[in-house]
């Protein structure tokens, strides 16, 4: 009889063969802020002010980069002590081993992700494709003429699959990409902030006059705008996911999570108020490209359209970082022997989790094909339980019962960070509406199921003689 398959192993020589550690603090801080910068404020500073109906939403946007900074290290401090492919995954599936139910909340987390990581990949595609839309407003016709409803999204769907492309390549080669797609990224915000401030009309973040009217409509559109700002951020932990590939993870993770966090931030705080300091806010919030139009207010549509090609190399660059991290999370669990084996799989050649990267990219996509502000809204809450609560969780679990786990980096202030963001979440999360609660409920009692029955087959295949 032979011995049963080690986790991980599928059955396949490269299936658990180790990835590159190719990434340095430059290029983890590149990743990052990629992932973070990207499209996300060229296509949410409408919906953002229209949570609230005015600038007064950049309350909303000071809070959500509060929230991002002590989440960041609470993320900085699990990444330094427990560094692997994965993030949440790994540090939920190292703490919670020794519990009898430890298995499941890594699950869980995987299983949620496959479904928030890829919405949130997806909002990135269609916001780009409405950029698109303003360069060639012709292609619409032609989606008529030739009865393609679904002509923009079929776009948006394409543009994932290049990324998938361009990402099926040895991790060092990768890193270096995300260096120069970063610097293009960096360019576009900075061609953005310097006409922004140069043109700036401070006349225009005239508040209304119902500005700060302290009711229930209030504190829902306050949230409404945290979780944009939230969205936004999304991708500062994007160095966690790729633990094993990090050269001196101890130093380089919490370093690259707290520099890319200050360095968006600051820039995210000027680019907004750029922006609607030479558009009026009543008329940015309509706007489906509102850079575009930002640039055409200030030099005319030739240059709006060229500017146009910056925003789509903004998109690339912030969807080629986070498809790479977030393509190593199922990767990692099924290694483990936590998830389904056939996540596992490595490209025998260039040492890439080839079936968790076109998996994920299937998934984003599908998911091309829904509205924005519906995509936006379910990728920050359904993951808000299982993954960042449950990780703060798990970071008082790991500093009062795991002595044995060496901790390199501490969180400053503890625990006051990670009570003010446990806190924060959960106002996100009540605040969402029952429609985004219920789904994210739904996709927790599915993933149970989906843990039963994921169990059940696991002991069959154990079990059947050879």
């Amino acid at each position: 009889m032979n011995a049963p398959p080690t986790r991980g192993s599928d059955h396949d020589p490269g299936a658990a063969a180790p990835l590159e550690r190719g990434l340095g603090l430059l290029q983890a801080t590149s990743l990052n802020i990629a992932n973070m910068v990207g499209i996300g404020p060229f296509i949410t500073i409408p919906l953002f002010l229209a949570t609230m109906n005015g600038p007064q939403a950049m309350i909303g946007w000071v809070l959500g980069a509060v929230l991002v900074l002590c989440d960041g290290l609470v993320w900085s401090e699990l990444g330094a002590a427990l560094p692997g492919s994965g993030g949440t995954y790994h540090f939920l599936k190292e703490i919670f081993r020794p519990y009898r139910w430890g298995r499941l909340l890594p699950f869980l987390f995987v299983w949620q992700f496959l479904i928030s990581g890829t919405l949130e990949m997806a909002s990135g595609y269609v916001g780009a494709v409405d950029y698109l839309k303003y360069a060639f407003p012709d292609w619409q016709h032609m989606f008529d003429r030739w009865g393609i409803p679904w002509g923009w999204s079929g776009i948006a769907a394409l543009g994932c699959v290049l990324v998938v492309w361009m990402l099926s390549r040895r991790t060092r080669v990768v890193g270096w990409l995300a260096v120069g797609l970063t610097a293009g990224t960096l360019l576009t915000v900075l061609i953005v902030i310097v006409a922004g401030l140069t043109h700036f009309n401070p006349s225009l973040l005239k508040l209304p006059p119902d500005a700060f009217n302290l009711n229930l409509a209030f504190l829902l559109g306050l949230g409404g705008a945290m979780r944009i700002a939230v969205y936004d951020f999304l991708g500062y932990f994007n160095v966690c996911h790729l633990g094993d590939e990090v050269r001196t993870p101890g130093k380089t993770i919490p370093r690259a999570v707290i520099l890319s966090v200050l360095v968006v931030a600051t820039i995210y705080l000027t680019m907004n108020l750029s922006i609607i300091g030479v558009v009026p806010w009543q008329e940015a919030m309509k706007s489906q490209n509102v850079a575009a139009l930002f640039m055409e207010r200030l030099f005319g549509r030739p240059v709006a359209v060229a500017f146009t090609g910056l925003i789509v190399w903004t998109a690339i660059a912030c969807m080629f970082a986070i498809t790479l991290g977030y393509s190593r999370i199922p990767y990692a669990a099924a290694r483990e022997g936590d998830f389904f084996r056939v996540f596992g799989k490595v490209h025998p050649r260039d040492h890439y989790p080839w079936l968790a990267l076109m998996a994920m990219g299937a998934l984003t996509a599908v998911f091309c094909f829904f509205p924005l502000q519906q995509i936006i809204d379910a990728a920050v809450t359904v993951r808000i339980v299982v993954q960042f609560m449950g990780q703060i969780i798990a970071l008082h679990v790991l500093r009062t019962t795991r002595p044995d786990i060496r901790l390199p980096f501490r969180m400053w202030l503890y625990p006051l960070p990670s009570f003010i963001a446990f806190i924060g979440w959960i106002f996100l999360w009540v605040s969402s509406g029952w429609t985004l609660v219920l789904s994210g409920g739904g996709v927790i009692v599915s993933g149970c199921v989906a843990y039963v029955a994921w169990r059940k087959a696991s002991n069959r295949t154990t079990m059947e003689p050879c």
